[in-house]
């Protein structure tokens, strides 16, 4: 019996220790992934960054995030997984990769010890995942360049440049049509089917890169952008907003602040546009919970700012500038209904709201560039 207390003694602190990186590992693997970030070509770096800007993960400006990981945990740990991910959920695989990365040698073991720890039990989910964004094209194999910011962001924003570089393919599997800094093509012709085909660029990664209105009516064509008067959840005024492919299922709303901060708004649920998070128009409240792994606190309906999220409660979407206005589709039982409107505030995982349809009706991303 000792000698079991022994062993458990022995054996609960190193169990512990592999669930927790050192300062320094944590240091290394953000620098690395930082450094090979910057390369644009990295293969294994292009997939992480495209998955986390799938999931969300990497919030609004993902390319501030992959340059310093360390800051933020919850973002480091997904950029592990995903580079787990890409590495076919193989120990070996991923300890070769981190070595490729240059990771200090007395760091590989402990991070890979981390990462397939933590991961293990979505194994198949991953790398089932994986083989079907190449399949459909959503990450492209082969890399030619990907986003990136400039050294200096203070720069790009005095210069008012656009940042370089073309993002990966869209989740529909095309290509972008063009790099910031030219109007994408309205459509192009497959000779082969004789089909047009759209390859207008949806990623809106580029709307956040942005820090002036020029900028936006260079890259869409001044042709699909119009200033147009802008209103709040409330219906209240909010000055002007550039309106990207207006009156059209993809129209986007745009408001540059004079902070260099701005507003990308959505409420058409047929529009095309890859955003973070993947929630858009039309979302059921029971996709928002998922996405932020957990319930988070609504404001009562028809009343000061009903139906927009008050707190996210800590999830994944907590403080990454992302607002949402929900609405419920059957509201025909007064009873049910009520128990949902007038000052209050209700969890999102109230069971009832199911009976509601309660749906997105509107997205709001606020950056901070």
């Amino acid at each position: 019996m000792k000698r079991i207390l022994y062993l458990l003694v022995f054996l609960l602190p190193v169990a512990a220790s592999a669930q927790k990186l050192s300062e320094s590992a944590v240091e290394d693997i953000s620098t690395k992934m930082a450094t090979q970030f910057l390369k644009l070509n990295d293969p294994a770096l292009v997939f992480v960054t495209e998955q986390m800007s799938r999931s969300g993960a990497g919030g609004l400006e993902v390319d501030k995030t992959m340059q310093d990981l360390k800051k933020d945990p919850a973002a480091l740990d997904a950029a592990m997984k995903f580079l787990y991910q890409y590495s076919d959920c193989n120990r070996q695989t991923l300890i070769a990769n981190l070595r490729a990365m240059n990771v200090s040698s007395g760091n590989v073991f402990p991070l890979a010890t981390y990462i397939v720890n933590k991961n293990k039990n979505d194994n198949k989910a991953l790398v089932d995942e994986k083989n079907e964004l190449y399949r459909i094209g959503a990450i492209p194999k082969q890399i030619s360049v990907m986003v990136a910011p400039p050294d200096n962001q203070n720069q790009a924003a005095a210069a008012g440049t656009v940042l370089q570089g073309t993002p990966p393919a869209n989740a529909t599997g095309q290509a972008p049509a063009a790099a910031p800094g030219s109007s994408p093509a309205k459509e192009t012709i497959n000779t082969a089917a004789n089909m047009p085909v759209d390859t207008r660029n949806w990623d809106v990664r580029n709307v956040f890169n942005m820090v002036k209105p020029d900028q936006l009516l260079e890259f869409y064509g001044k042709e699909n952008v119009e200033l147009r008067d802008a209103v709040d959840f409330e219906g209240n005024d909010a000055g002007k907003a550039w309106v990207v492919y207006p009156d059209t299922e993809n129209e986007m709303e745009v408001i540059f602040y004079k902070d260099s901060t701005k507003s990308v708004a959505f409420s058409r649920e047929e529009g095309k546009w890859r955003s973070p998070f993947g929630i858009k128009p039309g979302d059921p409240i029971e996709k928002v919970n998922k996405v932020n792994g957990k319930g988070f606190r609504i404001n009562g309906f028809e009343w000061t700012n009903g139906g927009t999220v008050d707190s996210w409660e800590g999830g994944a979407m907590d403080k990454k500038g992302v607002m949402i206005l929900f609405r419920a589709v059957n509201s025909g039982d007064p009873k049910l209904y009520d128990k949902y409107t007038g000052e209050k505030k209700f969890s999102s995982n109230d069971a009832s709201l199911k009976k509601l349809g309660v749906i997105v009706e509107k997205v709001v991303f606020r950056t901070y560039q």
